[in-house]
């Protein structure tokens, strides 16, 4: 172990070009935020700042001549579509629009089941830039919103024309879990056995945090949503069809996951909890946000109590006799801590800045035992033990700034940002082997550190009233390292490091990129939006290691992605979407390391650096309505797939020495990775809510669609019958009731089919959850109870490989039966009709191919 620990110091010592390249990022950024700063004070033509005021009102329900809360309040320049600011009325029904120019505007009232509300012109001059309004009556109809809500200011899900949002804070099941507990109750997306995400049935996605990638999340999101509170969630949105503007990976599209941030002025916050028999949680969120400036603060802690799993693998070759079998259990707990902060000035009416940080530590431990047997023809049958110990201890951070300039032209606005993401992952594990002919005790010791720099120039530009041009450029720059050594006993018995297996790998991605798009709105209520996006991409990767022989390699090309869309507003609120577009995925360091992983002798993953980038179009045809408090969002799509990257199983003899130094030969079951042909899948997605009685809401939603892959010569023999057309599902159904005293409950069910590879399938899941609330300490606290899976002790994944010889099947146990207790407290004094506006410019790194679901689960090394 002393040699782990010297090993350990050497990894540690940071390389004088990583230095560098920090101390020049940091250098970088903060003078173009003091030059920012600095021509903000200083413009240049000596134009006197312009005079501000504000537009206040108060909103009324003819009905019931009582104030109405939560309406959205939309302020327009006279003649314009895109909104300059807006707010939500407080609880008596009123709202200020602080900072407001002296002009001539369009002020909208719009609330769920009442027609939007229109008063114009409103008026503000020099001499009096206070204006108002007095108090707007508001009658209830059958008019709706052009963006739908699904449940009036206690909104669970909202469809808007380019996006899905999934309110998160709005659910009470969600209390005291994971973001991984959330996702899987978004509609479109599910989760698999190893927590890798899935969008309309596809891995090819990519989740962003705060609209902002995460060095973590890329390498591995599945641990990173375990070990996300619930309770930091704000809400999760969904992209199916991102524009050009969008980086081009991820081609199932875009999952954004916000954290709670309060927008309103004053000093706010609050304190969330929650005890269970899995998991705790412990959250606290501040923010202060006055005139121009606005400061938040997060921190949350995750933990689950110890859990115990089985475990049980089966693998045989028909040609050759070959089998293997492996049963076993495990003990496994987590901890971690996450915290962010965000800073952000405006200066003034044209320039602002931001900044923050994010960051998480934490740890997965396991302890085992299992119980394996190996028979290979012409060897005596293998039959042994094992006790294993794993920790993955992991910290992460991303830092990033922007600085933005907004031009005097309405709309026109020009934005530089730049971020640094850092992680790193420790990864110590051992096995010892009781009565073994096949293998011998190891220790390993694997330490992965992963840089990430990116710089990214974004302008916008409104040509006309319906005309509007985007276009930008960006670099991304990514390097990676990973050690991996193993350290196995000398004749001794003293541990020393085995050169024949252990690997140091470094990989490096660079990619560059523009993009241009239009959007035109145009006459008989319809929209087009047209773009292209050019990628540039240079890989390269290497061993450190010769004995292993493994080559270098590098990889360059040029991606085209276009996009079209099309939309016609209809009567009472109906839409109607066409969309085409073209998104590509690029394979992860996971899928290209060529280091062979022996550390399951059993069952072993390699990499394949030969990879190509899968490239998927898309056409999608979307229908959306609100009808009487009822919403319909239906779609239907066509994807062609190319270069599909999918995992494999074969049978491969491996050479092995056992704890007396005796080597033998027998076959095992390998993971490995290719491009393995094309795909082309048809899907349907229908999404409803009807609210009945005022309270009581019913959702639900269905995602059906096709896998039907064309596999290439190379891999028909084993793909058996597989390449036929599958139909696979995920269904959503939740409802949830309101009652007087404060009082609300809600429940929701996830049944999702297993999922099709070529050589067979991986397991399906379902899950039940019961929630219920009580508000206290005058409505600024809620008090909650949750019950998961309350007929279960166990979910059960099952994952089958049936390819020509060779057979495969994994079991997979996990407790899932959970009770919990939740409460939330929210203080401060805030101010409901002075919202300060949202930041959504940055980095936006739509990246990498996730993790996949071969049962290796992820270790966020190499």
């Amino acid at each position: 172990m002393e040699t782990i620990v010297k090993v350990k110091r050497q990894l540690n010592t940071a390389s004088l070009t990583l230095k560098g390249k920090l101390i020049f990022s940091l250098l970088f950024i903060s003078c173009m935020l003091y030059a920012g700063f600095a021509s903000a004070q200083f413009p240049g033509g000596g134009s006197a700042p312009a005079i501000k005021g504000a537009i206040s009102g108060k909103v009324i329900d003819s009905l019931t001549n009582k104030p109405l809360d939560y309406a959205t309040v939309t302020l327009y320049r006279k003649g314009s579509k895109v909104p300059i600011t807006g707010s939500l009325t407080d609880e008596k029904g009123g709202f200020k629009l602080n900072e407001v120019a002296t002009g001539t505007y369009t002020l909208t009232i719009t609330y769920i089941g009442y027609p939007t509300k229109t008063i114009e012109p409103v008026t503000t001059t020099l001499s009096k830039p206070d204006n108002n309004v007095g108090s707007i009556i508001v009658s209830a109809g059958a008019r709706s919103l052009n963006e739908v809500v699904v449940v009036g200011q206690q909104a669970l899900i909202e469809n808007k024309i380019d996006k899905l949002v999934f309110n998160a804070e709005k659910d009470i099941t969600s209390a005291g879990g994971n973001a991984s507990d959330v996702l899987r109750k978004v509609p479109m997306i599910s989760l698999d056995v190893d927590g890798n995400v899935s969008l309309r049935g596809s891995q090819n996605v990519k989740i962003l945090i705060n609209g902002k990638p995460s060095g973590a999340m890329a390498s591995n999101a599945a641990d990173i949503l375990k070990s996300m509170p619930a309770d930091q969630i704000k809400n999760v949105e969904v992209i199916t069809s991102p524009s050009a503007k969008y980086d081009a990976e991820g081609s199932a599209g875009i999952i954004n996951i916000v954290t709670k941030k309060k927008n309103v002025s004053g000093v706010s916050g609050s304190i969330s909890g929650g005890l269970g028999t899995r998991q705790n949680n412990t959250n606290l969120n501040l923010n202060i946000n006055k005139n121009r400036l606005s400061l938040s603060g997060n921190v949350g802690v995750n933990s689950g109590w110890p859990n115990k799993t089985t475990n049980s693998f089966a693998f045989q070759n028909s040609e050759t006799g070959a089998s293997s079998s492996t049963n076993g259990q495990n003990e496994s707990n987590r901890q971690f801590i996450m915290g962010s902060a965000t800073l952000g000035y405006d200066i003034n009416n044209f320039n602002s800045i931001s900044s923050s940080i994010n960051l998480r530590s934490g740890a997965f431990k396991n302890s085992g035992t299992s119980v394996s047997s190996n028979i290979t023809p012409g060897l005596a049958t293998s039959n042994y033990s094992s006790i294993t110990s794993n920790k993955n201890a992991m910290g992460n951070f991303d830092w990033n700034s922007d600085y933005t300039h907004k031009f005097k032209k309405e709309g026109a606005e020009i934005t530089l940002a730049g971020q640094w993401s850092h992680s790193n992952a420790d990864i110590d594990y051992s096995s010892d082997y009781t009565n073994t002919s096949f293998g011998r005790d190891q220790i390993a010791a694997n330490l992965a550190k992963n840089n990430e720099y990116t710089v990214q120039l974004d302008y916008t530009l409104p040509i006309n009233k319906v005309l509007k041009l985007e276009t930008g450029t960006k670099g991304i720059f990514r390097n990676i390292n990973s050690t991996y050594d193993f350290f196995n006993p000398n004749s001794s018995g003293a541990y020393a490091l085995n050169d024949s297996t252990s690997n140091k790998y470094s990989y490096n991605q660079n990619v560059y990129s523009g993009y241009g798009v239009l959007t035109a709105a145009l006459k008989g209520g319809f929209s087009l939006q047209t773009g292209l996006r050019l990628e540039n991409t240079f890989i390269s990767g290497k061993s450190n290691n010769v004995e292993l022989g493994l080559q270098p390699f590098n990889q360059n090309y040029i991606s085209f992605i276009p996009n079209v869309a099309i939309s016609k507003s209809l009567k009472n609120g109906h839409t109607v979407k066409l969309s085409y577009t073209k998104r590509i995925q690029r394979p992860s360091i996971q899928f290209l390391n060529p280091f062979l992983n022996t550390s399951d002798l059993s069952s072993q993953s390699q990499g394949n650096p030969e990879l190509s980038p899968e490239t998927a179009q898309t056409l999608d045809l979307n229908y959306s309505a609100f009808i009487k408090g009822s919403v319909i969002n239906a779609s239907v799509y066509y994807r062609h797939t190319d270069d599909i990257i999918e995992s494999y199983i074969s049978s491969v003899p491996f050479t092995s020495v056992d704890n007396q130094g005796v080597s033998s030969t027998r076959n095992v079951s390998r993971t490995q990775y290719a491009n393995i042909g094309k795909n082309n899948s048809i899907g349907s997605s229908l999404f409803g809510s009807v609210t009945l009685a005022k309270i009581v809401t019913l959702r639900g939603s269905v995602n059906l669609f096709t896998y039907k892959p064309q596999v290439i010569s190379a891999f028909q023999s084993d793909a058996n019958a597989n390449t036929n057309t599958y139909l696979q599902y995920n269904v959503f159904l939740s409802g949830g009731v309101k009652l007087p005293g404060g009082f609300a409950a809600e429940t929701f069910m996830v049944q999702n089919s297993p999922r099709r590879t070529f050589q067979g399938q991986n397991p399906s899941f379902s899950i039940w959850n019961i929630g219920m609330k009580k508000e206290i300490l005058k409505k600024k606290g809620t008090i909650g109870l949750n019950v998961v899976q309350p007929f279960s002790d166990n979910l059960i994944f099952q994952t089958k490989i049936n390819s020509g010889a060779i057979t495969q099947s994994s079991q997979f146990a996990v407790p899932i039966r959970s009770v919990g207790v939740n409460f939330t407290w929210n203080f401060g004094k805030m101010n409901y009709g002075q919202q300060i506006p949202k930041k959504k410019k940055g980095i936006n790194n739509d990246d990498l191919k996730q993790g996949d679901s071969n049962g290796q689960g992820g270790s966020g090394g190499m």
